[in-house]
């Protein structure tokens, strides 16, 4: 057990920054046709019951042509098919039964516009590829660019249509848009020019439709220095400042946000389901979102806010332990902590740059999944893991946002483990997240903190503290001691789903000097996540 250096933590409830931005309210998944089944259904309002919902939802897959049942990296709707004349034909079923569970849940649609209908995707990217046309439509036909401009422009002009009529133009305005995912790799067979021409294309037509309404692109991967990925973010974002539009043939293309994405690192698929033991970094994430925010800057749309809509550990949702062994603390305290450390360090480069940040956490259900799998998952058959609770303590902090002075031990999560946090006030109740964080999993240590919380009443406070941890909101260590089953039922269920909730606080009544001083003292894991709750008595 190591023990690092005293940190020192310090707010003044009268040091009052202004609102506190609820910037971490986006989720997503892959797989589209899994929103309405009971266990996304399930997941949806699990969020939708927090006390800042809603959150927004972004999926993939949604103009796609299939069977609608679902699959893992795969979904449909159908929404798009052809005539034998050649003429679409819209049947909006099941890409309505999607939104419908969405808003059901008590969340708000991130409408991913993509990707190509099959009967509209362009048949000469399809070289090489299996002379059956549905099989080669699943490998990646769903990523060639559109046969006819003319006919995806249609496409876009009657959805918007149906959004305004079905859930009416106000409703659909608070919701937001996305045009494609990751254009920049294998999701989109064209270059970048054509990924420019099908935005051009589809902003007109959307914004004809519902011009209040807010579309953003291009979702492109991590922009690290001198990547393709920062290549084509940028190579957009110059488009839209000032080239030529494809659609309208003048200078510039509307763009109501940008969006892009970060990650911490990747785990491919090894037999056996082991490799050498990695960690995801939350300074490579970091990184990625500092490289960004630098080319959206010096594009001119630093005045823009930045959804981050995928922002995670990992690149792969859909793998889990037994196809790498390190997906294994995807189930652990280590991924709850990991994001409130990166959500942490996102923050203060938004305050930093002056720029609006959000960053979206990509995390799906896997129905049918074996208990603990180890899939990018806030919950695993109905049992909560330790990720999710971090979104709760998020969900609790106060609308006014303090000053919070943290000496860390160390500068990054690299040197052992990182504090962080937030400190905020609602009304007379202060809150404060502490985040800590070590970029090795399997490290046992904790850092001891001294608090002071300053221009409160004098005489005492109550202190309540919910916790994160590896022994506390976290049923995957009860899961072990249960001997992993992979379908655990009844008592043993019963005993994993009560050790996985996050319960009632641990509470003491402290007192406050008669300068307005409340001191305390705590020794916080290397992985953990608290929220504490000062109140007077």
């Amino acid at each position: 057990m190591q023990t690092q250096q005293t940190a020192s933590i310090e707010a003044d409830v009268r040091d009052v920054l202004g609102e506190q931005p609820r910037f971490w309210r986006y989720i997503g998944y892959d797989e589209c046709n899994y929103t309405y089944m009971p266990e996304g259904k399930q997941a949806l309002a699990r969020f939708g019951q927090l006390d800042d919902a809603p959150y927004r939802v972004r999926t993939h897959f949604l103009f796609c042509t299939g069977n609608c049942q679902g699959a893992y990296k795969f979904g449909s709707t159908n929404l798009y098919t052809e005539d034998r004349a050649g003429e679409p034909v819209f049947d909006f079923t099941w890409f309505d039964r999607i939104l419908d569970a969405q808003l059901a849940s008590g969340n708000k649609p991130f409408v991913e516009l993509g990707f190509m209908p099959m009967d509209l995707a362009d048949r000469q990217y399809a070289k090489g590829l299996s002379a059956d046309w549905y099989d080669a439509y699943r490998q990646t036909g769903w990523s060639f660019p559109p046969e006819d401009y003319g006919k995806w422009e249609r496409l876009i002009q009657t959805v918007a249509e149906h959004l305004r009529a079905r859930y009416s133009e106000e409703e659909v305005n608070s919701w937001e848009f996305e045009l494609w995912n990751e254009p920049d790799i294998f999701y989109w067979s064209g270059s970048a020019a054509e990924y420019c021409k099908l935005f051009d294309y589809t902003e007109f037509a959307f914004h004809a439709v519902l011009p209040q309404a807010r579309l953003s692109g291009p979702a492109t991967t991590g922009p690290l220095e001198g990547s393709a990925s920062q290549k084509f973010l940028r190579y957009f974002l110059e488009h839209c400042r000032s080239g030529v539009n494809f659609r309208t043939q003048q200078p510039g293309t509307r763009l109501d946000f940008v969006t892009f994405h970060v990650k911490g690192g990747g785990f491919p698929f090894t037999v056996p389901a082991r490799t050498e033991p990695g960690n995801p970094s939350v300074e490579s994430l970091l990184e990625q979102v500092r490289t960004g925010l630098a080319v959206i800057r010096e594009c001119g749309f630093s005045a823009l806010p930045v959804v981050l809509s995928e922002a995670d550990p990992d690149g792969w949702a859909a793998g889990n332990q037994y196809d790498n062994g390190n997906m294994v603390f995807r189930n652990t305290e280590y991924y709850a902590s990991y994001v409130a450390a990166a959500y942490c360090g996102i923050e203060r480069l938004a305050r930093e740059t002056g720029m609006d940040v959000r960053p979206l956490a990509w995390a799906g259900v896997f129905p049918g999944e074996t208990c603990f799998a180890g899939s990018r998952a806030f919950f695993t058959q109905g049992i909560e893991k330790p990720v999710f609770h971090a979104f709760q303590l998020f969900s609790k902090l106060g609308r006014e946002k303090l000053a919070l002075r943290c000496a860390s031990p160390n500068a990054s999560t690299r040197d052992g483990a990182l504090l962080s946090g937030f400190a905020t006030k609602e009304a007379d109740s202060i809150r404060i997240l502490l985040s800590s964080h070590c970029e090795d999993r399997d490290a046992r240590g904790e850092t001891p903190v001294r608090l002071v919380l300053k221009g409160l009443a004098p005489g005492s406070a109550r202190l309540s503290c919910f916790r994160v941890d590896r022994t506390h909101a976290n049923g995957y260590e009860e899961w072990l001691r249960q001997g992993s089953p992979l379908f655990p039922e009844g008592e043993s269920y019963r005993a994993i789903l009560q050790k996985a909730s996050l319960g009632a606080p641990e509470e003491s009544v402290l007192p406050v000097s008669p300068d307005g001083a409340l001191r305390w003292e705590a020794s916080l894991p290397f992985h953990c996540v608290w929220l504490l709750q000062v109140d007077p008595v």
